[in-house]
Parts: structure tokens; C-alpha cells; sequence
């Protein structure tokens, strides 16, 4: 089988950070996948399990109500959990830059019950931690703020 492209990228090189993963086009549309490394790989502790589905609930919610709704494909972890990704459709590298940065602000900043976090609306709602996922956003807006879009590649 051939190996994916994504397993071909040296972990012990990756630092935190937005790093572009992969450019394809559908019916004429660019979709961009979004490396967001919130944790170094296999020199920092992964993200723990319910600190990363409550940022999972948190940005994908916000991400679905911001100006670029009708861009955003998919926000969800890595099974890693050393991040997550971002697939978007049409846009440009430094408005998702941009966006993102938004996005950990307001994370990190957040405060009140964590959306969709009901047994109707999650199959593991119980699991969530509000305090974990805003201290790892808080990292990740320092992370995010140094960036640039010259500096996203892998």
C-alpha cells in the first residue's frame, strides 16, 4: 500500500503550529487541509481526551457561525491528539489564519455551558473539560500569533 502523505512529514521536526497540509480540488474548488499542531509531537503531552473534545465542540461551533460558514468542511482532533484538523473549501490561507486565531481567542476565552454537550446532542457528553480546553486555546492564540502564512508549510 502506498504510504499518505501525511505520514511522510517528520514528527520529531513539527513544533506547534498551522501548517498546510494538502491542497485538492473537486468540481473546480480548492479544499485546503489544516494541520493545527497544539501540542509538539512526542516531545510535549498530548492534548487529554476530554480538554480536546470540548475545543472539538467549541471551534467547530464557532467556526460554523463565523462570516466563512459556507467554508468550513470539517473541524475535529487528531487521533494522535496532538491537534486537529481543518478542511476548508475556497479560501485563502491568511483568512484561515486569521479565523483561527479567533477561533482560540474565543476558546480560550469562553465561558457557559459547552454547546451540544447534552446526551441528545453527543455520544460521550460527559466527557469535557471547559478548564483543560482553555488553557491548551490560550497556548495555541500565543502559538497562532507568531505566525505568518509564509511560515504554514510543513
Amino acid at each position: 500500500m502506498e504510504k499518505i502523505a501525511s505520514f511522510t512529514i517528520n514528527h520529531l521536526e513539527l513544533f506547534a503550529g498551522i501548517y498546510v497540509s494538502r491542497k485538492d480540488t473537486c468540481n473546480g474548488v480548492t479544499v485546503t487541509t489544516f494541520d493545527l499542531r497544539i501540542t509538539a509531537p512526542n516531545r510535549e503531552p498530548v492534548i487529554d481526551v476530554p480538554a480536546l473534545h470540548t475545543i472539538e465542540h467549541l471551534a467547530a461551533t464557532y467556526l460554523r457561525n463565523s462570516e466563512f460558514k459556507d467554508s468550513i468542511i470539517y473541524f475535529g482532533p487528531m487521533g494522535c491528539r496532538t491537534g486537529c484538523y481543518l478542511l476548508t473549501k475556497g479560501m485563502r490561507d491568511e483568512d484561515v489564519l486569521t479565523l483561527l486565531k479567533k477561533t482560540f481567542r474565543f476558546i480560550a476565552d469562553y465561558e457557559g455551558d459547552i454547546p451540544g454537550a447534552s446526551a441528545i446532542e453527543c455520544g460521550n457528553w460527559l466527557d469535557h473539560d471547559l478548564i483543560g480546553a482553555k488553557r491548551e486555546a490560550e497556548k495555541m492564540v500565543t502559538v497562532l500569533n507568531s505566525k505568518t502564512v509564509e511560515n504554514m508549510k510543513y
